[in-house]
C-alpha cells in the first residue's frame, strides 16, 4: 500500500515537472529569449474612495510589433472597482451602473476590456504615448514607439497600499491570440524626473504584468512561407503544399471579376483573409534567391509578396537565421538591423522598410511586394554553396515564424562530372582514335 501511494505521488510530480517545462518553454522564442510585453501600473495620486493611475505598456520584443486594429488589454478586478473616468483609452462596455446617482462611472464591469484611442481625439482626452490606434512598433525597428500609455482613474479600491489589491487574470489581444500574461507583481516604485531633470518624484505604489507571445497559441498553421532559387540551378524550390494550411479555406484567383467589386477589399472585424489561390495558402510569401558570386562576396535578392487581399502590412519586419549574416557589407533597399540574443553568436539580422519608402507592403495585386538585395563577404575558411548552405535556417515575418521546404529540396550544386551522354560521347572518341592508331602503325 505504501509503495503504490510512493508510485503516485512520484507520477503526480513527474507529471507536473512536465507540465511546468512545457508551459514555460511553449512561449519562448530562441531569437528573442527577452522578448516580453510589460504592462505597468504606477499609482501617482490618491482619490476619496480609490486612486489614479498611469498605465504603461512597454514593447520590449525585437522583430514582433501590435499591428492594426491594434492592442486589447482586460483584466478581473479584485474587489467591487469601478473605473470612474479614463485618460488615453477607453473601455468597450460601461456595464451596469444603474446603483449610481449623480456621476455615473465610465465602466462598472468587473471584467473591463479597454481600447486604445484612435489618433486625433481631442487634446483633453490624450495623455504622452497614447492614441495610436493600439499600434505600438517593435523594441528592435523603432524604440521611441515601442510604447503606448493611457491613465485611469479607480474608485471603491481602497485610498493606501495596505488596502489596494492588484487586479487578476490579466489578459492581451495583440490584436489577435497568443499572448499570455502573467499575474501582476508589486515592484519596487517607479521614479519620474520633472521636465527640467532637476526634480525625481515617485509614484505611491507600482506592479508589473509580463506578457510573452506564442505561435502557437495565435494560430495552429504558420502565416507565411519560404521558397528558394539559386544562379547554378534551374529549378525553383516551392513553399511547401498547404504550408499555412488548406482545410476549408476560400480563395480567389488572380484573374477573377470579383475583385472589381466594391469593398472586397475592405478589412472585416474578425480579420478574416480573402487570399489569392495558390499551392502554399498562406498570405505572405518569402523568397531567397541566391543570385551572384563573386571572389570575395556574393548576393542574394529577397522578395516578399502578400498574398492577402484585405489587409496592408504596416512596419513589417523580416528575420533570417544564417551564418554569413555576421558580414553583411551592404543592403541595398531595406533597413537592416542585427540581432545577437546570445552575445557572441551573430548569425541573425532584421530587415525592415524604409520610412516612406517601403514601410508598407501592400494588399495582393501588383504592388503587392517588396524587394531588396544583400551583399555579403565570404568567410573563405567556411564558405561554400553545398548541400544547402546559401539558403538561411529559420525566416521570421512579423515576429511569428515561417515554414521552409524540406532540406531536401533545395537547389542543388550541378554534377561537376560531364553528363551521361556527353562521356558515352568522349568514350567513343577515345576509341576511335585508339583503333586509328593500332591500323596506321599495322600498315606502316
Amino acid at each position: 500500500m505504501e509503495l503504490d501511494r510512493l508510485q503516485l505521488r512520484y507520477c503526480i510530480v513527474s507529471f507536473l515537472i512536465v507540465a511546468t517545462m512545457f508551459s514555460c518553454t511553449e512561449a519562448y522564442d530562441p531569437l528573442d529569449p527577452t522578448g516580453n510585453i510589460t504592462i505597468k501600473w504606477d499609482i501617482v495620486s490618491w482619490t476619496p474612495d480609490g486612486y489614479v493611475a498611469t498605465v504603461t505598456m512597454n514593447n520590449f520584443q525585437m522583430y514582433r510589433h501590435i499591428m492594426s486594429p491594434g492592442w486589447t488589454v482586460g483584466w478581473t478586478w479584485a474587489k467591487k472597482e469601478v473605473i470612474w473616468s479614463m485618460v488615453g483609452a477607453q473601455t468597450t462596455e460601461q456595464g451596469d451602473c444603474s446603483k449610481f446617482k449623480g456621476n455615473v462611472p465610465h465602466c462598472c464591469k468587473k471584467t473591463p476590456t479597454v481600447v486604445d484611442l484612435l489618433p486625433g481625439v481631442p487634446y483633453n482626452q490624450q495623455i504622452a504615448n497614447c492614441c495610436k490606434g493600439g499600434v505600438v512598433a517593435s523594441y528592435g525597428q523603432d524604440p521611441s514607439a515601442a510604447v503606448s500609455a493611457f491613465q485611469v482613474s479607480v474608485g471603491q479600491a481602497g485610498t493606501s497600499n495596505k488596502t489596494v489589491k492588484v487586479p487578476t487574470n490579466f489578459t492581451l489581444l495583440g490584436p489577435g491570440p497568443g499572448y499570455t500574461c502573467g499575474p501582476a507583481k508589486i515592484v519596487p516604485s517607479t521614479t519620474f524626473l520633472t521636465p527640467d531633470r532637476r526634480r525625481k518624484t515617485q509614484a505611491l505604489m507600482t506592479w508589473n504584468v509580463t506578457c510573452t507571445y506564442s505561435q502557437f497559441l495565435a494560430s495552429k498553421n504558420p502565416s507565411c512561407c519560404v521558397s528558394f532559387s539559386s544562379f547554378y540551378n534551374e529549378t525553383i524550390t516551392p513553399c511547401p503544399k498547404c504550408a499555412c494550411g488548406c482545410q476549408n479555406k476560400n480563395c480567389i484567383k488572380s484573374d477573377s471579376k470579383l475583385l472589381s467589386v466594391a469593398g472586397v477589399n475592405t478589412p472585416r472585424k474578425d480579420n478574416a483573409p480573402l487570399l489569392q489561390c495558390t499551392n502554399h495558402m498562406c498570405p505572405i510569401r518569402v523568397h531567397w534567391h541566391v543570385k551572384l558570386n563573386y571572389k570575395e562576396y556574393w548576393r542574394v535578392k529577397i522578395a516578399i509578396t502578400n498574398f492577402n487581399y484585405r489587409l496592408n502590412y504596416t512596419q513589417w519586419t523580416l528575420v533570417a537565421q544564417h551564418p554569413n549574416l555576421n558580414n553583411v557589407t551592404e543592403v541595398f533597399s531595406f533597413d537592416y538591423k542585427p540581432l545577437v540574443p546570445y552575445q557572441s553568436i551573430n548569425d541573425t539580422g532584421m530587415f525592415f522598410g524604409m520610412k516612406y519608402f517601403n514601410d508598407l507592403l501592400m494588399e495582393a495585386g501588383p504592388a503587392g511586394n517588396v524587394q531588396s538585395e544583400v551583399l555579403l563577404q565570404k568567410d573563405q575558411d567556411t564558405f561554400t554553396l553545398k548541400k544547402g548552405w546559401a539558403f538561411p535556417r529559420k525566416v521570421y515575418f512579423n515576429g511569428d515564424e515561417c515554414m521552409l521546404p524540406s532540406p531536401d529540396l533545395y537547389p542543388h550544386l550541378p554534377n561537376s562530372a560531364p553528363p551521361v551522354s556527353a562521356r558515352i560521347a568522349l568514350q567513343s572518341s577515345f576509341a576511335a582514335t585508339a583503333i586509328f592508331l593500332v591500323l596506321f602503325i599495322f600498315f606502316l
